[in-house]
């Protein structure tokens, strides 16, 4: 059994397996637990992140508002199923407190470091897609900081602690479309401004991920490695279908992976799922983690329409990333290539 490095979370969302499932996670009977029009500018609620905060959930919501512009929203609950968002937008500042607001955000993700709270999402330079950066201690100033990399980057996840004593931050380097390529890779800093010793990670491997795929949820330490929830894309006949699946990265040298599954461990399925703006999309981008019991929920766009919530056990899913376990080629390396 891992021991899993973190709080407990004894009133977060839960639903027990049900004996015909045979899955490693399942899916919450309520799904979805956002859905479309939610106030009179939201179209759609997904490829959000949520955590605990106080006796209460906060999250960081994409939003895309009816005239298709990608927001984040601030949002709020007691069940982290029910959820209240702020009409309005993050009105995001710079460190002197000036108004910095970016042109668009989307698929941010939520990670508490010490005593802040550090957001990152998609956002544009110069009409470019790369990794913004903000900051907030408190989810009423939020403080936009300078971006992470250059054009064209997708998918920043900072881990939850420093390593090394250096920030560390996972991230899938694209082009300004829908990518024919795309790895994980892994940079530092230590200041969260100047990143360096990039390292590639992951690069696609199984059927399943064959076109791309992209760090997910921020990683879950244990004492057998960080756990990490990532995405894939095949490009079938009928397009592209997003699945997400685990690996185990090595403690102190994250850029080396122990363990990668070569199956997915959901796929669209569901209605929600296969049918919305964009067909056949689960994306993972958040979870909540029971440290004692080990339970997970892991909270996930479907269709690029909804929100939804997926559950399991931290051991039962390293268990089937090892049962399962194909590496790459580079995998077992430090990355430097």
């Amino acid at each position: 059994m891992a021991k899993i490095i973190g709080s407990p979370i004894p009133n977060m969302p839960w639903e027990e397996k049900l004996a015909s499932c045979k899955e490693v996670l399942w899916r919450y009977s309520g799904n979805p637990v956002i859905g479309m029009n939610t106030n009179p500018k939201i179209a759609r609620v997904f490829n959000s992140a949520v955590m605990p905060y106080g006796d209460e959930y906060v999250g960081i919501f994409r939003a895309d508002h009816k005239d298709i512009s990608m927001r984040i929203h601030f949002g709020k609950s007691k069940d982290a199923i029910n959820w209240t968002l702020d009409d309005e937008d993050i009105k995001w500042v710079d460190e002197s407190g000036a108004p910095f607001q970016p042109d668009y955000c989307y698929d941010p993700r939520l990670c508490k470091i010490e005593d802040t709270y550090y957001m990152m999402w998609c956002t544009s330079m110069g009409g470019f897609p790369t990794i913004g950066l903000g900051s907030t201690k408190d989810f009423k100033t939020f403080t936009r900081h300078e971006n992470a990399f250059l054009p064209f980057n997708r998918n920043g996840v900072l881990f939850p602690r420093k390593i090394n004593g250096k920030y560390m931050m996972l991230s899938r380097p694209s082009d300004n479309g829908h990518t024919p390529f795309g790895d994980i890779f892994l940079s530092e800093s230590p200041d969260l401004t100047y990143w360096g010793k990039h390292r590639i990670v992951m690069r696609k491997n199984a059927p399943w991920e064959g076109l791309k795929i992209g760090p997910g949820p921020v990683p879950i330490e244990t004492d057998e490695g960080w756990l990490m929830i990532y995405h894939g894309v095949v490009l079938t006949c009928n397009g592209y279908v997003y699945s997400f699946s685990s690996a185990l990265l090595d403690l102190e040298n994250p850029s080396k992976v122990l363990y990668r599954s070569k199956y997915y461990l959901l796929t669209p399925e569901a209605q929600y799922e296969t049918t919305g703006f964009v067909p056949n999309v689960c994306f993972p981008c958040a979870t909540l983690v029971d440290a004692p019991t080990g339970r997970i929920a892991i909270y996930y766009g479907a269709a690029d329409t909804y929100t939804g919530i997926a559950f399991g056990n931290i051991n039962e899913i390293i268990a089937y990333t090892k049962e399962n376990n194909q590496l790459g080629d580079i995998d077992a390396d430090l990355g430097r290539g």
